[in-house]
């Protein structure tokens, strides 16, 4: 994001304001307390409370906590808590503390090295909601290692990317591939997504009794999916039912049954009223309907939005005011710079003094918003003494541990798809003596990591992987061959002699191992890319650029096998090469260990089972206007075509079969629970996992229904030969849908069938069923 200063200050206060920010937290606390609020001594005046300090004693209710130590604090000291970045109030002996915090998939710290996982969108391809329990488990305890470092050394007060409050996960639904911050969610799916965000939330949080661990932030909230250049005052208008259906079920699972902190709001509006001021959104459903009990903050400089992009008010003072009204509690600003170094202030905080100063929103409003914050506070443990709290004895001992690192490597492995083989997969060394490695993505370790990645140790190129996998009796050549993209001015465009270099080299070698796509330089959070086929963190076009496929086309007339390692966010249309190649990966953005992950797959001493979370579509053409959010024509529930590769499609070194489906009944009540029973067998000659699916689809629907959708999923490990049994309890409400006419979920009665198989598009059985009227 840009940074920015929005106001231009007058006097002594723009002064005062300014150098205010420019100290370290510890020492800026009385002035951001003058400042934030208003010179007028009432809100200045401290209140006079009698008896004693309740918010002290860990032994009262927190509720109770709360509001005695909200009736202690000025009006200016109220407000100066309604940021993200907290100043410290000394006179109450309550230290600074900043919200912002990022663990998409690996603390993003301020201050220093943690484990790096793959992206979001690699992390959904393990359909394994245990494993990434596990994962952000592991990244709490790196998160909580580094907060108490930070805060032992200057004496309890934190700062940007030192908190523990976390903005993640980022369960914003996949509906079009060229979205640059795709790669950061769980795919396409509601269900899946859902599924994988509560697992990620309840592995965050912790599940202390009495203390979170440390708080997840559901985002973005809600209908937000591009396009990055437009997204400061993008207007979103699904169809009821795509809203409901598609855009909201992340959302409730993780407040429902995630019982997620809080809650980001986006940039976006939806359907004329921005997120971040949106009553229906912040209050009616999130509250009113999902019973949220935590807090909501809105993503970075997005209350300046309403009033400087989406012309919602005509003021700054007037867009705290409404958002704060609409259910907003706290303003995440944009503000640059790391611990101890110099910030940069934009408006939106600033919004807060003059809203005060013209009584534009009660103390009673205010009270309403800080309850929340604060409580979120009292539950990290933030005001108890540290032996209460059970994870404050961390250090960074317990941080980038070996253990750790070996659970990137799990997660890699598992995230990895086989998209096609025909049989040149898994290579084998006996008869491979020559590996011509090839491509922009095959020696860099920025790739790895993706969007929001923090700062690691070490990180396991591909190329690095291939050596040490090929062993010493294999020889393993390296040419990168032709960039990523070309520049909007051709500048790096591949010369005749860097592909020669690339084709001499694959002629040469027994097997080539083309790894290509793109990274996160490309695409991204909206920003400026230079590159042909992008456009401010978006894609224009979802082919593989151009120098690569020639690169590829060249390779190919070589006559040896060329397999095709894929890096990307999401999905690509790689039509040629899923036709002529004879092998193809999907590597997403694997973290610090995929390197090795890769290579793992590539000699067979991983068996890949991965799971696409995102249809590939075979063009740019497949999709409809990247501006519609309507759901036709998007994702395997409504897509229309044929895909390239089929939602849910991964392909292993063994083979399954599927047999004896039965249910618990045939017919059930609309608040029911099916039991799917059915057997897997492991048919092949190696051990695995598969990951069996099941969809359900409405026989004769009243009313237009998806083509199949998503209600249940078990990833099995099974011995060569084994055969095994699973179940998956499916509740009817699951397969719930929206009645634009009575405003409100329905189970409609009639014939069902439920779908069991590999894939969306690889069906083994179908089981019929029946959901009466009461």
């Amino acid at each position: 994001m840009k940074i920015r200063s929005r106001f231009n200050f007058a006097g002594l206060a723009s002064l005062a304001l300014i150098a205010v920010f420019c100290r370290p937290a510890a020492s800026r606390a009385d002035d951001m307390i003058a400042v934030i609020g208003t010179n007028a001594p009432e809100a200045m005046k401290a209140p006079e409370v009698a008896g004693p300090e309740i918010w002290k004693d860990p032994a009262q209710p927190v509720e109770a906590r709360v509001q005695d130590l909200i009736s202690r604090m000025s009006l200016a000291e109220k407000a100066s808590q309604l940021r993200a970045d907290a100043v410290g109030i000394p006179r109450l002996g309550i230290p600074a503390y900043s919200y912002r915090n990022e663990c998409l998939h690996g603390v993003q710290s301020g201050n220093g090295v943690a484990t790096t996982f793959p992206e979001s969108i690699g992390m959904a391809a393990t359909w394994d909601p245990a494993l990434i329990h596990a994962e952000a488990d592991v990244i709490a305890t790196e998160g909580r290692a580094w907060f108490n470092d930070y805060t032992g050394k200057h004496n309890g007060d934190s700062a940007i990317h030192c908190g523990i409050t976390f903005y993640s996960p980022n369960i914003n639904i996949v509906r079009d591939p060229r979205w640059g911050r795709g790669q950061e969610t769980y795919g396409e799916d509601p269900f899946l997504t859902a599924q994988l965000g509560v697992a990620y939330i309840t592995g965050l949080q912790g599940d202390d009794p009495r203390y979170f661990k440390t708080l997840a932030c559901a985002k973005h909230y809600a209908v937000h999916s591009g396009p990055e250049p437009l997204r400061k005052n993008f207007n979103a208008t699904p169809p009821e039912r795509d809203l409901y259906e598609t855009y909201l079920p992340a959302f409730e699972a993780a407040v429902r049954e995630g019982h997620v902190g809080s809650v980001m709001g986006s940039y976006n509006a939806l359907d004329g009223t921005p997120n971040c001021a949106n009553p229906f959104l912040l209050t009616e459903v999130l509250r009113d309907r999902w019973g949220f009990q935590g807090y909501a903050v809105s993503d970075g400089g997005a209350i300046n939005n309403l009033w400087e992009f989406h012309k919602y008010v005509p003021t700054p003072e007037e867009a705290a005011a409404v958002a704060v009204k609409a259910g907003c509690d706290l303003f995440s600003s944009n503000m640059a710079g790391e611990p101890g170094k110099k910030w940069t202030l934009t408006g939106d905080y600033e919004a807060l003094g003059r809203m005060l100063q013209k009584n534009l929103l009660s103390e009673q409003q205010i009270d309403i918003a800080l309850s929340r914050t604060l409580a979120a506070r009292f539950r990290i443990g933030l005001f108890d003494p540290p032996a209460m709290v059970p994870w404050s004895k961390l250090t960074l001992a317990d941080n980038d541990t070996p253990e750790h690192r070996a659970l990137a490597l799990k997660v890699a492995e598992e995230s990895i798809v086989l998209l096609k083989n025909n049989g040149v997969l898994p290579l084998d060394r006996a008869k491979i003596k020559r590996i011509a490695v090839i491509g922009p993505n095959a020696d860099s370790t920025n790739m790895l990591l993706g969007n929001y990645q923090g700062r690691v140790s070490r990180a396991v190129s591909v190329l690095e992987g291939i050596k040490q996998a090929a062993g010493s009796d294999v020889e393993v050549s390296y040419v990168r061959g032709c960039p990523l993209a070309l520049r909007n001015n051709n500048a790096n465009a591949p010369t005749p002699e860097s592909t020669a270099k690339a084709v001499a080299a694959g002629a040469a070698a027994d097997v080539v191992i083309f790894v290509g796509g793109i990274d996160s330089s490309l695409e991204r959070e909206e920003s400026n890319v230079p590159f042909q086929g992008f456009k401010g963190g978006d894609r224009t076009r979802i082919e593989l650029p151009p120098p690569q496929e020639d690169l590829l086309k060249a390779l190919y007339a070589t006559g040896k096998p060329v397999v095709f390692v894929n890096c990307s966010g999401s999905a690509m249309a790689v039509t040629w090469e899923a036709e002529k190649l004879p092998a193809m990966v999907q590597a997403w953005y694997p973290g610090e260990e995929g390197g090795r992950a890769v290579a793992e797959v590539l000699f067979g001493e991983v068996n890949p089972a991965a799971r696409l979370p995102v249809t590939f579509y075979r063009s740019t053409a497949d999709l409809p206007p990247f501006e519609d959010y309507s759901m036709s024509n998007r994702t395997y529930r409504y897509f229309r075509g044929k895909p390239l590769f089929a939602f849910g499609h991964g392909l292993s070194y063994t083979r399954y079969k599927y047999a004896k489906a039965t249910l618990n009944a045939k017919s059930y009540s609309n608040d029911d629970t099916l039991k799917l029973s059915f057997t897997v067998k492991n048919a092949g000659k190696r051990d695995g996992d598969e990951v069996a699916q099941v969809y359900f689809r409405h026989v004769g629907s009243s009313e237009p229904q998806p083509k199949q959708a998503l209600c249940g999923f078990a990833r099995l490990h099974l011995a060569k030969g084994e055969n095994a049994s699973a179940t998956v309890e499916i509740p009817t409400v699951k397969l719930r849908y929206w009645n634009t006419a009575n405003k409100q979920y329905e189970v409609e009665p009639g014939k069902y069938e439920l779908l069991v198989g590999a894939a969306s598009d690889d069906i083994r059985l179908r089981v019929p069923f029946v959901i009466g009227a009461n």
